[in-house]
């Protein structure tokens, strides 16, 4: 699986894990990408500009304003240049920013200008995440079209046991292959998922069950990306592709 022609745009916040997307930006290289990065001022605190700039071969954007001397529009041009965006390290304060519109930088005004697939990955404390407001805002990302990248649990950096690291490298990269490269095979289709006992015929008569409850099957989480709400009323998946499916799927 490569992405020769494709465009991928790196959108970095300042979260600690910032540092873990250099090496997403030179595995998307290797895949034959070609890779922007946006940082926000918060995110040079962690790494700098200089990083991305050698890895992608492009200037890394910080500053809307900054003067490049291209005649055009930058956060524009980069939104209409991209085939996917992915925020990562997605801080609480950038995802506020993007659930409600607010654009007042280049990371900002790029997403909101942009009509691409987004896929957001969230990356803070488990307390900041967890908290009501920033719930809200992920579930208001998810009703406008984004994809939120589950976050991963364990120590945090600051010393805390819980939700709220960034995803392994290769994680965030299967979800933008599976945003622009993998095939949708069973796109357009709804899939049954049934729990409970089965029934095997044996002769007219008689058939073959178990004492199954589906009480296993019935909290079995939809794998991302495939993932999205279902109705309460429905096992029905959304529409994914089977091939496309990460290794934790079924």
């Amino acid at each position: 699986m490569d992405l020769n022609g494709k465009c991928v745009l790196l959108g970095v916040s300042g979260g600690i894990a910032a540092y873990k997307m250099a090496n997403v930006a030179s595995a998307l290289r290797k895949l034959g990408a070609d890779v922007e990065v946006i940082m926000t001022k918060n995110a040079t605190q962690f790494i700098t500009p200089v990083t991305f700039e050698t890895l992608t071969g492009h200037k890394c954007m910080v500053d809307t304003f900054d003067r490049d001397f291209k005649f055009e529009v930058t956060h524009i041009s980069l939104a209409k240049k991209a085939d996917v965006i992915l925020v990562a390290p997605a801080t609480a304060n950038v995802i506020a920013k993007m659930a409600h519109g607010i654009a007042d930088d280049m990371l900002t005004t790029t997403v909101l200008a942009a009509k691409c697939p987004k896929l957001v990955s969230p990356a803070m404390n488990t307390g900041m995440l967890e908290n009501p407001i920033t719930q809200d805002n992920i579930a208001t990302l998810e009703r406008y079209g984004f994809t939120v990248i589950p976050s991963e649990s364990g120590v945090l950096a600051c010393k805390d046991v819980g939700s709220g690291r960034l995803p392994k490298e290769d994680v965030l990269i299967e979800y933008i292959l599976h945003a622009i490269a993998r095939p949708k095979d069973l796109a357009g289709l709804r899939i049954a998922v049934t729990a409970g006992p089965t029934q095997e015929p044996l002769d007219p008569v008689r058939y073959l069950t178990n004492h199954s409850t589906g009480k296993m099957a019935m909290p079995l989480p939809v794998p991302p990306p495939c993932a999205a709400r279902m109705s309460p009323l429905s096992t029905a998946r959304p529409p994914c592709s089977r091939s496309s499916l990460p290794p934790m799927c079924p």
